[in-house]
C-alpha cells in the first residue's frame, strides 16, 4: 500500500446510493472481459436524472466524455456513502475509474465492507464535514499512515479517523491475502 496519495477531489452529497455510483443500466458488462470492464470507470458516477441529488453542482463530470477514467483519484462524500442496494460492482467502478480514496463522514455498511474485503480503495472516515470545506478539483494530499489530509490548494489539514483493523487488509491488497498471510487459509 503507498504511503501517500495525491490527486484531485470530486465532492459529493450525503446518501450517494449504488445506482448513482455505477447505474444499474450498466451492468450488462462483464468484469471478466477487458474491453468491457473499462466501461465500469467509463460510467462511474455519472448522471442518472432521477438520482443526480448529491453529485456535484455545476454538471462537474467524473469521467470526461471518451475517458475510461477520472482526473479525480479522491472522492470526498458526506454520510451514508454507497447505501442503496448490496450492489458489488459499486466499489470496482470507482477503482476502474481511478478512485484511490474515499472520505466520507459514514458508509452504508456492506458497501464499506466490500470495499475492504476486495481492497478496491481505501475508505477513510471523517469525524467533520468535508464536504462544507473541500471544493471539487482541489489538490489534496492523504498521509495513509498518519490519516492526515491536507488540502494543498487552500493549505488546510484534517485529521481523519484511524483505519483501525482494517489496515491490515487493505495492506495486504484484499481479504483473502489477508488471511493467507494470517495463516486463517492455507497459502495456495
Amino acid at each position: 500500500m503507498k504511503e501517500y496519495i495525491q490527486g484531485k477531489a470530486y465532492v459529493v452529497g450525503d446518501n450517494i446510493d449504488t445506482d448513482q455510483i455505477i447505474p444499474a443500466n450498466y451492468l450488462v458488462y462483464s468484469l471478466s472481459d477487458p474491453d468491457e470492464r473499462k466501461y465500469y470507470g467509463r460510467y462511474a458516477l455519472s448522471s442518472v436524472p432521477e438520482k443526480e441529488a448529491g453529485l456535484p453542482k455545476g454538471n462537474i463530470p467524473f469521467v470526461k466524455a471518451g475517458k475510461d477514467s477520472s482526473e479525480f483519484s479522491i472522492i470526498i462524500a458526506g454520510k451514508n456513502f454507497g447505501c442503496g442496494s448490496s450492489r458489488e460492482h459499486a466499489p470496482v467502478a470507482l477503482q476502474i475509474a481511478g478512485v484511490e480514496a474515499v472520505i466520507a463522514e459514514s458508509y452504508a455498511r456492506i458497501f464499506y465492507r466490500n470495499s475492504v474485503d476486495g481492497g478496491f480503495f481505501i475508505p477513510f472516515e471523517t469525524p467533520i464535514r468535508l464536504i462544507d470545506q473541500i471544493a471539487t478539483g482541489d489538490e489534496l494530499r492523504l498521509d495513509i499512515s498518519s490519516a492526515t489530509l491536507l488540502n494543498i490548494s487552500s493549505g488546510k489539514e484534517y485529521k481523519l479517523k484511524s483505519l483501525g483493523e482494517i489496515y491490515g487488509i487493505l495492506e495486504a491488497g484484499d481479504i483473502f491475502e489477508y488471511a493467507r498471510r494470517s495463516g486463517l487459509i492455507k497459502a495456495g
